[in-house]
């Protein structure tokens, strides 16, 4: 398959600057953004034996996106076909080793070098290729066209913002995703922007986020801390950033005097900033606890911070208040679809455009309220705190909505089916 004439001078430039792309990896190695002990899976060498038969390549990014394609992963591996599960970030790693079904193998995902990919292709030789959101990246695409394995985009999203971004580079980006067997998108603004950018093949599924399961939890570590916090009103500030925990511990400091023994348990989204988010309630003349350190929450305890992987499931089923990080701060809004499905009242900031469609639908279904600032946060978690009905009124309106936009899952195990069957069938090889 011939390639446009600037994806092979990327591909040139990228292997040309491969001593720079290395010791870019073992800097983020010292900073702690890389497993030490798996920092060959980056440059394309396994780790481990690749399993017989035929073989689907799944990939998300980070947390979020590995996590919501565990179901899909699931429905591979139940029609009798390996699957191997890559992802980016160490924390996404930890947390899915401890999820993926019998059948299923994690690795990092090399970087988009061209000596890395073609060692990983070698290895794992994938009969399928499987791409959740909007991972795009030009030598693996380039590699696995040229050995001629369908790639699929599956819960595809294409914001504004990388809309207005490609359509400065048209040819580039038409050169690429004509390069996609299909791509599978979360809804029809996703759809048209795609298709517009040249994407041949394109269909709407939905979310898969909505199908995926909730975040599990050991029920007695739940009644453990449900016995060590009764009493107190609580609520959680889940997968903050930055600039976010100064407001919050502003308000928990506004409310503590209205609401006595008031716990605000804080899980920033980077768990290695625990220290960073103690330190900031300490300044505040607040008493924190970490997780990380083997703390648990006592009586004397204002913040709480989870500096944890692999928890939120528990401190969802603790918290009847989740206030939704990297929406008070423009990162765009993270996912409140598993709080919802745990019985949470929502609450966000402004900043909502990554996941935009959900939080319209929690909002316009009144289980979700926006706080356009720290003093409308803090009246809207006193007045929850204070009423109970509502709290649960609100949790029973955002599950209701959750519920009611799932079946993504079904629909993309419908579109990906003719190529199930080409790798059953060992059409390829």
């Amino acid at each position: 398959m011939s390639f446009p004439v600037v994806f092979k001078t990327y591909r040139t430039l990228v292997s040309l600057l491969e001593p720079a792309v290395l010791g870019l990896l073992y800097w983020r190695q010292r900073k702690g953004r890389e497993d030490r002990t798996r920092l060959g899976e980056r440059q394309g060498y396994p780790s481990r034996q690749r399993p017989k038969g035929h073989l689907v390549w799944v990939h998300g990014a980070s947390i979020g996106e590995t996590l919501s394609l565990l179901p899909v992963v699931e429905r591979m591996t139940q029609r009798g076909l390996a699957v191997l599960v890559t992802s980016g970030t160490r924390t996404s790693a930890e947390l899915i080793a401890r999820r993926l079904p019998p059948g299923s193998v994690h690795q990092f995902v090399p970087l988009d070098v061209p000596r890395y990919i073609k060692r990983f292709l070698d290895h794992w030789r994938p009969d399928l290729a499987l791409i959740a959101e909007s991972e795009i990246w030009p030598n693996t695409i380039m590699a696995l066209a040229e050995r001629d394995i369908p790639l699929v985009m599956v819960n595809g999203r294409m914001s504004d913002r990388s809309y207005q971004r490609w359509q400065k580079m048209p040819g580039i980006i038409r050169g690429l995703l004509e390069r996609f067997a299909l791509c599978l998108a979360q809804t029809s603004e996703d759809a048209e922007r795609l298709a517009r950018l040249g994407a041949p093949r394109v269909a709407v599924t939905g979310n898969i986020k909505f199908d995926a399961a909730p975040p599990p939890a050991d029920p007695r570590v739940v009644a453990h801390l449900s016995g060590l916090i009764a009493g107190r009103p609580v609520w959680l500030a889940a997968s903050t950033h930055p600039g976010e925990e100064s407001a919050i511990v502003a308000v928990h400091r506004a409310l503590a005097k209205r609401h006595p023994n008031l716990l605000t348990i804080i899980a920033p989204r980077h768990p290695h900033r625990g220290p960073e988010v103690a330190a900031i309630a300490g300044q505040a003349g607040l008493r924190a606890s970490r997780r990380s350190e083997g703390i648990h929450p006592d009586r004397a305890t204002d913040i709480y911070v989870v500096d944890t992987v692999g928890e939120m499931g528990l401190f969802y089923r603790l918290s009847p208040i989740v206030l939704m990080g990297g929406t008070l701060v423009p990162v765009g809004g993270h996912n409140p679809i598993e709080p919802a499905k745990l019985g949470a009242a929502i609450l966000h900031g402004p900043h909502v455009h990554t996941a935009a469609e959900i939080y319209e639908a929690l909002d316009r279904a009144r289980g979700a309220l926006m706080a356009k600032d720290g003093a409308t946060l803090a009246r809207a978690v006193s007045e929850l705190l204070g009423n109970a009905a509502l709290t649960r009124d609100m949790a029973r309106a955002a599950g209701e909505v959750v519920q009611a936009l799932g079946g993504a899952v079904d629909r993309t195990m419908q579109s990906v089916e003719p190529f199930i069957v080409q790798a059953k069938l060992g059409a390829r090889r």
